[in-house]
């Protein structure tokens, strides 16, 4: 039969497991993304490159066609190519030279580059010239002279070079940054995948778990049957706790569940904004429709960035719920140290934490305890009425000064109970026990928070062997009731035994 030591055990290492993995996605997602960043900024950098490059061809080019055309015309209609040419060429070179200027394999030609550009815009200049100057055949003489044809054939093969080395490694970054985005996806997909398994696991211990309780119940009748008071109590206790572990497992698979459906979703549309911006890098330029660029930006723009965030969201959602399980089972699992205590001390010195929230709002607390000291865990008291003064400075009632009045007194014997009553907003009455509930909250989501305050609060004053109850009206305020034993050293002796 699987102990309770043996059950938290087991669940925590599935959290644990989890936990890990759910470090692992994120760490290794967000290394992938920053990948394709860079791989992102690169190809970027070369398509201004290559445009910066068959800009200052195309504009040498231009220049030619509107000389060759006003020497075969003699009309100057012909020469505009050519000026619009010689206006844009400055620029346009300085534009190419800021680009590669960097690159050592594309700043060794800039020189030749430059020689050969001004020598064929030299002839140009010259062509041109002699012709408005009513000399055309001189400038005939010159264009059938080879240094024109040769000062072009190396401008040519100069930015043929150029275009080749950019192109050539365009191409490995594309591929590269295809690469580190299906890695992306089979990371996040696995790792889903793997907590799916993790959360498998931790629901079949839950239930062998409820099944040896189950079991234990039935041998408890068995064993006891001429002690029914006894058995009463004793099924009672085990149905609460049943409920709570099926509530827990519930929490689990729910909870958990909802923010890798939301990875998943998000992944597909990862998948489809990186095929239209596959699309757009590799194709032509003059391929391009405006659709496909329209496309390609909103990808990059808009849904690239939105199914990120959501993904991000999604995974410190998952991170969020781990710990405040983690949490409360690591204080379920903390030994208990049996303390004698001043109660009224206690419980003034948690709420001096207070005093200056409640002195802004024109408030004040009171605190009578008709006990004496008790023997009792210290932390554990500490968390429990820290959560509650918190609650009550959190959910005050706006416009209405706030008052905490706090009673203990006898609850027969070797118990104890303290009433803690706020005038708050108060709680609906279909949700005074969903409020103890983990990752469950009630009314206005106003305030920042979790859901594992009360939650908390009940799995710690159940630790000390006690309870916690609520009475509470909607606008009025609220009262909640502790009961815990005023004497924790029998309970921790029963336990150790």
């Amino acid at each position: 039969m699987t102990s309770t030591a043996a059950f938290f055990r087991s669940s925590l290492l599935m959290l644990a497991v989890g936990v890990l993995i759910l470090f692992g996605i994120v760490g290794t997602s967000l290394w992938l993304v920053q990948v394709n960043r860079d791989y992102s900024d690169e190809t970027a950098s070369l398509r201004r490159i290559r445009s910066s490059i068959v800009n200052v061809l195309t504009t040498v080019q231009d220049a030619e066609t509107g000389q060759r055309g006003y020497l075969l015309a003699n009309d100057v209609a012909y020469l505009a190519p050519y000026t619009a040419a010689l206006e844009n060429l400055p620029k346009r070179r300085q534009t190419l030279i800021d680009n590669v200027k960097p690159l050592p394999s594309y700043a060794e030609k800039l020189d030749a580059l430059k020689a050969a550009i001004d020598g064929k815009m030299n002839e140009l200049s010259a062509t041109v010239a002699l012709t408005r100057d009513g000399k055309l055949s001189e400038a005939v003489a010159i264009v059938r002279d080879d240094a024109g044809r040769e000062y072009m054939d190396a401008i040519r093969a100069i930015i043929g070079d150029f275009l080749e080395q950019t192109d050539s490694r365009l191409r490995v970054v594309v591929e590269k940054q295809l690469s580190a985005a299906s890695t992306l996806q089979l990371v996040t997909i696995g790792g889903a995948i793997a907590i799916l398994v993790v959360l498998g696991g931790a629901i079949l211990i839950i239930a062998q778990h409820v099944r040896d309780l189950s079991k234990a119940t039935e041998e408890v009748e068995q064993l006891n049957v001429g002690l029914e008071a006894r058995v009463s109590e004793r099924t009672q206790d085990l149905i609460r706790a049943n409920q709570e572990i099926q509530k827990f497992a519930y929490i689990v698979t729910h909870d958990l569940r909802a923010p890798l459906v939301n990875i998943m979703g998000f992944l597909s549309e990862l998948d489809t904004s990186v095929k239209s911006v596959t699309s757009y890098v590799l194709a032509e330029e003059k391929t391009l429709s405006p659709l496909d660029i329209q496309e390609a930006r909103q990808a990059v723009e808009e849904d690239l960035p939105e199914a990120m965030g959501f993904i991000r969201s999604s995974t410190r959602k998952m991170d969020s719920l781990i710990n405040a399980i983690l949490k409360i089972s690591r204080d379920g699992r903390r030994k208990l140290q049996p303390d004698r205590i001043d109660l009224k001390a206690l419980i003034d010195t948690v709420a001096a934490n207070v005093h200056h929230q409640l002195v802004e709002t024109g408030g004040t607390s009171e605190t009578r305890v008709r006990v004496g000291p008790i023997v009792t865990d210290r932390f554990s008291l500490d968390q429990i009425f820290g959560n509650l003064f918190d609650n009550a400075v959190k959910y005050q009632m706006p416009g209405r000064p706030l008052t905490i009045d706090v009673d203990a007194y006898p609850d027969g014997p070797g118990r104890v109970r303290v009433d803690v009553k706020d005038n708050g907003r108060g709680i609906a009455a279909n949700d005074l026990e969903r409020v103890f509930e983990l990752f469950r909250r009630a009314g206005d989501q106003d305030q920042r928070g979790e859901g594992i305050g009360l939650a908390h609060v009940r799995s710690l004053i159940r630790n000390l062997g006690g309870d916690i109850t609520v009475q509470s009206e909607l606008g009025k305020g609220s009262t909640f009731i502790l009961t815990l034993p005023s004497d924790l050293t029998k309970i921790v002796r029963s336990i150790e035994a």
